[in-house]
């Protein structure tokens, strides 16, 4: 018997009131894979920021546990995706990602940037890349999902739309989007665990530029990355829109992609919410500091 494409049911519902079901059906069903990797670029814009990248840099979490920290970020974030904001799962998450925060003195305008990434990002990436770009409903849903993301975090000054977002991180770059050696050894980190799910590291030197190639020039010179050569990124740009294209002729997934189910080399026996990410006094997490 046909089965509709859950996709499809994406119209019938309101931005405004099913905006998490909303977001669910776009990352786990309509944009799954393309979600995914936005986001994963969406890392590099936060660690274009001196006082992001240091606080990681000063942790030492990605440079000696990069794939730990890789699958509890995505965890964390993909378990209130999945299960709603307010599930138990989902709670328990937000609880969790808000118990690691208080560890620090996270200054807001940061925190509010880096949920903002979430925001644009996949956005941009789907405009891009993507079979075809969100629409003006899933954008509000989108948008509407990490505006209740961020008040559970209890970040404050959230802007109200899309457009809101949009301004907000264009300033907040043009302040804070600069070069400092902390960017780069983040970077560099994380740019080889990404590289290491697709490539064996002999061929790492291949696969560097390529991804550069998705970078745009001002975040590529606050990483210190070189820029790749030009017909390199073209090329890279045009297979991305031959695979947009390609895309538009394969069946859409009926089967939902869900990134908490998939197996982890560092949890071979799956995982506990409450075991995800640091500690007070452990793992590089100070003890008796608060945010401020």
């Amino acid at each position: 018997m046909f089965s509709p494409c859950p996709e499809d049911r994406i119209p019938d519902l309101s931005a405004q009131v099913d905006f998490e079901e909303i977001a669910r059906l776009l990352t786990t069903h309509a944009f799954a894979w393309d979600i995914e990797r936005a986001l994963e670029f969406a890392l590099f814009r936060t660690y274009a920021i001196p006082s992001i990248s240091g606080l990681l840099a000063r942790t030492g979490e990605f440079e000696r546990r990069a794939e730990k920290r890789y699958d509890d970020t995505e965890l964390l974030l993909s378990e209130p995706m999945e299960n709603g904001l307010d599930s138990p799962r989902g709670r328990a998450a937000i609880g969790r990602i808000n118990e690691m925060h208080g560890c620090y003195r996270i200054p807001n305008d940061d925190m509010l940037y880096v949920l903002g990434t979430f925001v644009l990002e996949p956005i941009r990436w789907l405009d891009r890349f993507g079979r075809r770009p969100m629409t003006a409903q899933e954008k509000e849903a989108w948008t509407n999902y990490y505006r209740g993301l961020g008040a559970r975090m209890g970040i404050a000054g959230t802007p109200d739309d899309l457009a809101g977002f949009a301004a907000m991180s264009a300033a907040y770059e043009r302040r804070h989007m600069r070069y400092a050696p902390s960017n780069r050894a983040v970077g560099d980190a994380t740019l080889d665990l990404l590289l290491g799910f697709y490539l064996p590291r002999r061929l790492f030197g291949l696969g560097r530029p390529v991804a550069l190639s998705l970078m745009d020039g001002p975040l590529l010179d606050a990483m210190g990355f070189a820029p790749p050569p030009g017909w390199l990124r073209r090329s890279v740009l045009s297979a991305m829109r031959l695979r947009a294209r390609l895309l538009r002729l394969l069946p859409r997934r009926r089967r939902p992609r869900l990134i908490s189910a998939r197996p982890r080399r560092g949890y071979p026996q799956g995982y506990e919410i409450a075991g995800l990410g640091v500690w007070p006094g452990v793992r590089g997490c100070p003890r008796n500091t608060a945010k401020g």
